[in-house]
């Protein structure tokens, strides 16, 4: 990784870390996000995401996690062994991260779009959108490059 990369990494970490200060102390936080890994929910450099504290994580729950004792990301959860919990962004095709529940500092309660209209990522109709998505998986790959190129 070259300096430049490393540098901004340490100032998006600190910057997260100050808001799950805020959201440890109940303050909810609107948090933009970057990035391809949540689509065609989550647009990354248009959408935020408001955060709030994490109660008990469920499957489906979208998380700012810390993965792999290394970085932050916002996921999906898609399976919970014990205490550990594997995420998954909606826009990826293979490959998970791991953490302990621990390691959950916030949830997504809301999606924010670029024209500043909150969706509520907890309704039925949400939910639904969500678990036909993750059924989806296999043929993700064709959904994501059709939806990349007509829509975004």
């Amino acid at each position: 990784m070259s300096n430049d990369h490393s540098s901004q990494r340490l100032k998006d970490n600190k910057i997260i870390q100050e808001a799950i200060k805020l959201v440890e102390d109940g303050i909810c936080v609107t948090f933009p996000v970057d990035g391809r890994s949540m689509l065609p929910f989550i647009i990354g450099g248009k959408d935020s995401v408001i955060l709030e504290k994490p109660s008990k994580p469920e499957m489906g729950d979208i998380v700012l996690a810390w993965v792999d004792n290394c970085r932050y990301v916002v996921h999906r959860i898609i399976d919970i062994h014990d205490d550990t919990v594997i995420l998954m962004g909606d826009g990826n095709i293979r490959g998970t991260e791991k953490c302990h529940q621990d390691d959950i500092k916030a949830k997504v309660t809301h999606v924010v779009d670029a024209k500043g209209n909150r969706h509520q990522i907890d309704t039925r109709k949400y939910k639904w959108g969500a678990f036909l998505w993750g059924k989806l998986r296999p043929v993700r790959r064709y959904l994501l490059f059709i939806y990349k190129h007509i829509w975004l």
